[in-house]
């Protein structure tokens, strides 16, 4: 069976990254994470990427200021380099240009933590328990130009108990978003394959 070419996106510790490379073992998985690009030097995930022998390229904001798409050119001619099909974000903190989603449509993914289209954006979970919802959770998408208003391909809930914290509440929704982002990774990998 082939396997989709994988790259994943980071800009930090890298756990969504983790549970996708751990997915991946099992040899009826669809997709193989053969890059991690990051946009940042420090990020934790470089680390797990390496472990896992899975070569990584940085990108640092800092050397691109002011020139976001010079940023992104050098990123899509890494990955056209490298053969990459499917791209993954997990907990990359920049958000694409209309011209890179372009190049890539309807093969860019990420992992958001809200039932979208429910709290696009930052601090969902703050913004879950002001609202007094009873359910929170997570979504896998596809990207597009708008932030965080991609087609939907897998959600999961839990539900806001009563004592919740913010931090209480992320931990439980990191744990489905452990669980459904490889499920639906592959799916995505699955489609390509049979569109390709």
């Amino acid at each position: 069976m082939r396997k989709i070419p994988t790259a994943v996106f980071i800009s930090g510790r890298g756990s969504n990254m983790l549970s996708l490379l751990e997915s991946q073992k099992d040899p009826t998985c669809a997709y193989k994470i053969t890059l991690v690009i990051s946009n940042n030097a420090e990020a934790g995930g470089l680390q797990l990427a390496q472990d896992h022998g899975v070569q990584s390229a940085i990108f640092p904001n800092d050397w691109y200021k002011g020139r976001r798409q010079a940023q992104e050119e050098a990123i899509h001619s890494l990955l056209l380099e490298q053969k990459i099909e499917l791209i993954a974000l997990a907990g990359y903190m920049r958000v694409l240009t209309p011209w890179f989603v372009d190049q890539w449509c309807r093969r860019i993914v990420n992992i958001h933590p809200s039932l979208l289209p429910l709290y696009p954006g930052l601090h969902t979970h703050q913004r879950a328990l002001a609202s007094g919802d009873s359910q929170h959770g997570c979504t896998v998408h596809f990207v597009t130009a708008e932030l965080d208003a991609g087609p939907i391909i897998l959600q999961a809930t839990v539900p806001v108990l009563p004592d919740d914290t913010e931090e209480k509440l992320a931990a439980r929704v990191l744990v489905e978003e452990h669980r459904i982002y490889p499920r639906a990774l592959a799916l995505v990998a699955q489609q390509q394959e049979h569109t390709s």
